[in-house]
């Protein structure tokens, strides 16, 4: 099989993580989650706490979150630590792509590899039955705040994605695949991108 770089964009309950980690096992393709977070804060020499709490976060009104957290927001060399972070996990994202074949969910992959031939960009979306359904069971959280949690994480995916790229978020005319995991289930889902990546050969 030739070398395949997938990036996986998606709604926030529609079980990317799940969808990525069998789509792994059943191609041999390594997926990277927060390994790229612990391989930039070691390359950087920054705390991996402060990778996390950028995670894929809008930039700019955080500013003041971080330095009532105790982190200095801007750094040395005259660039905020968020621009910091950011450029180190991009570099990452980079290096890892470089490596060979791999799985990223989320991060903005799909526009830090854009010029890469081996790109394929999926985004994965579900209907909010769906989704309110799994972010209750595997997130435990409360039905009450469950429309809210969705809705703000969201929220914060498209405005991190939106700022760095050119691209929409979310928007199905700039993804290779924009696939409904409601209506397939996650396992469908799997057989449907590995499927897809087979006939690339």
């Amino acid at each position: 099989m030739k070398k395949h770089i997938i990036s996986i964009g998606r709604q926030y309950g529609c079980g990317a993580h799940e969808i990525a980690t069998k789509l792994s096992e059943k191609l041999g393709i390594p997926y990277y989650d927060k390994e790229i977070i612990k391989r930039a804060a070691k390359d950087s020499g920054f705390d991996e706490h402060i990778f996390t709490f950028y995670d894929e976060r809008p930039t700019r009104s955080f500013l003041y979150n971080v330095s009532t957290d105790g982190f200095s927001n801007i750094a040395s060399n005259g660039l905020a630590l968020e621009d910091q972070v950011f450029q180190y996990q991009f570099d990452t994202i980079r290096k890892v792509a470089e490596e060979g074949s791999c799985i990223i969910v989320g991060r903005c992959a799909d526009y830090i590899l854009k010029e890469d031939e081996a790109l394929l960009t999926i985004f994965l979306h579900a209907s909010d039955k769906f989704r309110e359904k799994r972010v209750i069971e595997k997130y435990g959280v409360e039905p009450k705040n469950v429309a809210k949690e969705m809705k703000n994480t969201d929220k914060k995916r498209a405005k991190f994605h939106n700022f760095y790229s050119e691209e929409k978020w979310g928007e199905a005319t700039t993804y290779d695949l924009a696939i409904n995991v409601a209506k397939l289930g996650i396992d469908g889902t799997v057989d449907l991108i590995s499927e897809y990546i087979k006939a690339q050969g």
